[in-house]
């Protein structure tokens, strides 16, 4: 069994997963519009060109989204991405690209669990928590 995230955007799936690639360092292995798929003809105007389902490779997990039709949409909250890394500079790299506009929670710091942990919200409205955590 394995648990991935699936992530819900307002009209913006394909911009975040490209963004989440180029700055995770992932790769896309699926995106999907809704233009020419047999529920095609059944979208609204102006949304063929809007993400039915997208899968992004990162590290060992895949994190998969779309774009929610706007009646259905609602802004993320109760969970957040969480990504551990095991190089400080590069939690640091991750979380001021991650926080460039968006709103930051928590910022980038020294824990008494992680030499670097950081909480910040997205310009896509994503939350993330970015952790580089202490060995023993």
């Amino acid at each position: 069994m394995q648990a991935n995230p699936y992530l819900y955007f307002n009209g913006q799936c394909e911009a975040a997963f490209k963004f989440y690639e180029q700055s995770l360092g992932g790769k896309i292995i699926a995106m999907m519009t809704h233009a020419g798929t047999p529920m095609g003809a059944q979208t609204p105007a102006g949304w063929h060109d809007k993400i039915l389902h997208a899968c992004l490779s990162v590290g060992e997990t895949i994190v998969m989204g779309s774009d929610a039709p706007p009646d259905y949409y609602k802004k993320p909250q109760g969970f957040s991405v969480s990504l551990t890394v095991t190089d400080a500079a590069e939690a640091e790299r991750i979380y001021g690209l991650l926080a460039e506009g968006g709103t930051i929670s928590m910022p980038m710091a020294e824990t008494f669990w992680a030499i670097r942990f950081g909480m910040c919200t997205d310009r896509f409205s994503t939350p993330w928590i970015i952790s580089c955590n202490k060995t023993d």
